[in-house]
């Protein structure tokens, strides 16, 4: 088993500077395949501390249109978790630093085999896993699979949690909780902060888990917001749509310079 975890590393090395973790969101092979792994390179370049690659799915329950639409491009194109581990190998060719997370859905983890995929991932590189559909009752052997071969499994949190289950859902999360800010799919909605904030002080008082909010936060001003009461700021559906628009020539450069100013609001703050 690993005693050293990249998201560890980070979230710690961020804590001891009094930082905020930004963590960008992409679609493993939107726009393009070939582009993704430059895409992650650029976005590290622009001050990402954790990336969160998606690995595409035909039926992506908690992603709006956005994300939806994406996923279904990536799979057109053949994007399936062979593809998506190869992408995390060979972003690990040139950054041995930056953790990355994989976030999806259990169904595709079952078909390529738990097992191979949690031994497959660990070689890749892969430093933690966010399945939506995989809440702690149906997580264990998953869990335990994870845990021997030192990677994360990340666990979602979001407005409706009872303090029990926060509890719970503390337990069994490694390396950070991701809080979804709004009920609802990705990408929608607008955020109150003050509610945000509260429910992250319940939370941090709980436990003494990092917490990334995500879902709503959409450009530097609502990111700084979220940076001043959570550890990390997760960005994912108006990165996406911006990537998309770009298309595969311009992707690399569009994920710097949108990520950029959202680094520089986070610092500021």
């Amino acid at each position: 088993m690993s005693t050293s975890n990249r998201i560890d590393n980070r979230l710690s090395a961020l804590k001891s500077a009094g930082r905020t973790a930004l963590v960008p969101f992409i679609t493993a092979g939107d726009p393009a395949i070939e582009i993704t792994v430059p895409v992650m390179h650029a976005l590290v370049s622009a001050g990402a501390d954790i990336i969160e690659l998606g690995m595409p799915f035909s039926d992506p329950m908690a992603d709006g249109p956005t994300i939806q639409q994406s996923s279904e491009r990536a799979l057109a194109r053949g994007v399936g978790v062979t593809t998506v581990l190869r992408m995390v190998a060979d972003f690990r060719q040139a950054d041995a630093e930056s953790p990355v997370v994989l976030m999806g859905y259990l169904n595709p983890v079952e078909i390529h085999g738990i097992e191979a995929f949690v031994r497959e991932a660990a070689e890749a590189g892969v430093d933690g896993l966010l399945l939506v559909d995989s809440p702690p009752e149906e997580s264990e052997e998953l869990g335990v699979l994870l845990e021997a071969s030192g990677l994360h499994q990340i666990q979602l949190a979001s407005p409706t949690t009872s303090d029990e289950r926060l509890r719970l859902l503390m337990d069994s999360s490694r390396g950070y909780l991701y809080y979804v800010s709004l009920s609802g799919v990705t990408g929608a909605g607008t955020l109150d902060h003050a509610t945000v904030k509260s429910r992250i002080d319940t939370i941090h008082a709980i436990g003494d888990l990092p917490v990334a909010v995500g879902f709503g936060v959409k450009d530097a001003a609502s990111a700084a917001a979220i940076g001043a009461v959570a550890d990390g700021v997760v960005i994912g559906s108006a990165l996406v749509s911006v990537l998309h628009d770009a298309g595969t020539g311009g992707a690399a450069k569009t994920a710097g310079d949108f990520l950029a100013p959202i680094r520089a609001a986070l610092d500021a703050g």
